[in-house]
């Protein structure tokens, strides 16, 4: 199992407990989130005391996330507070396997099924803040797997989609939204979920203020980039197999015509990713390397 940086993901990871009832976890939100705040960053015992009164989930997890975020912070991983309460109201004990339950907030990825994993909350947090998602942008994610990244997105904006190529994972991670939207996470009614190749973005949604791809190409597809508008922000993993470069993409508009600024999030530093696969008429036929 690699840790640190070294993290394998693998496009649509997922493999979840639906809901977290056989997690033994069980959380009932006493109500819609609506203080605009949301829980404070003041200590770990204040955020712990607000998401039990608001959020009705148990202390063990709790303390468990806030530890992480301290990692997170520690690691410039998260760096702003939208992103810091958006990580802390996500319960990522809801979307891991009954095994792993008690590593949900571990650094490094967990299999949960199908072959595949949910990726560490390290990558999840820097790439999800690069990003810099505000309240009303419509963001597509490539790669639904677990869910987590798309339930974390949920608390930046009201308008998240997300592709995920492997059907039957694609319908259990649905069920797992819609048992959590039953649980009182209504937030999570803002996720549209989509099965397909995620290489061809979604066109019929599209334009997108921010795109996120969680699998591991040697190139940025096209149709991605077509479906970013002007201004707006990718995040997408490129480079060779077992070595890619987690890449800030911004498209940029100038006198009706588009130019492409790229930087790297980890400064030089790869991880490992496992391709973004291919859609054919009997299932997934390989990858979209070299295309």
């Amino acid at each position: 199992m690699a840790l640190s940086r070294r993290e394998l993901m693998l496009c649509g990871a997922g493999g979840l407990v639906c809901a977290g009832f056989s997690t033994g976890v069980v959380a009932k939100v006493p109500a819609p989130l609506s203080t605009a705040g949301g829980p404070p960053l003041t200590s770990k015992a204040d955020y712990i005391e607000w998401m039990q009164k608001s959020r009705g989930e148990t202390a063990n997890f709790l303390g468990q996330r806030w530890d992480r975020l301290e990692q997170l912070i520690a690691h410039k991983d998260v760096w702003d507070d939208r992103n810091k309460r958006a990580y802390l109201l996500t319960p990522r004990e809801r979307f891991v396997t009954k095994a792993n339950i008690n590593r949900a907030y571990e650094w490094h990825y967990l299999d949960i099924g199908y072959g595949v994993t949910i990726t560490g909350p390290h990558t999840v947090a820097r790439m999800t803040n690069s990003i810099d998602v505000r309240q009303g942008d419509k963001v597509l994610e490539i790669g639904t797997g677990s869910g987590y990244q798309s339930a974390y997105l949920a608390y930046l904006t009201d308008q998240v989609y997300s592709i995920e190529i492997i059907k039957p994972l694609a319908v259990r991670t649905r069920g797992i939204y819609d048992g959590l939207i039953a649980d009182g996470y209504t937030e999570y009614k803002h996720i549209s979920t989509h099965t397909g190749d995620g290489y061809y973005g979604l066109k019929e949604e599209a334009p997108f203020d921010r795109i996120i791809v969680t699998c591991g190409i040697d190139h940025i597809p096209p149709p991605l980039l077509q479906q970013l508008q002007p201004n707006g922000i990718m995040v997408i993993p490129v480079g060779p197999p077992g070595a890619q470069h987690v890449l800030k993409v911004t498209k940029q508009a100038a006198d009706g015509s588009f130019t492409v600024a790229r930087s790297d999030i980890y400064q030089g530093g790869t991880l490992s990713f496992v391709p973004l696969t291919k859609l054919g008429e009997s299932g997934i036929v390989g990858t979209h390397n070299g295309n």
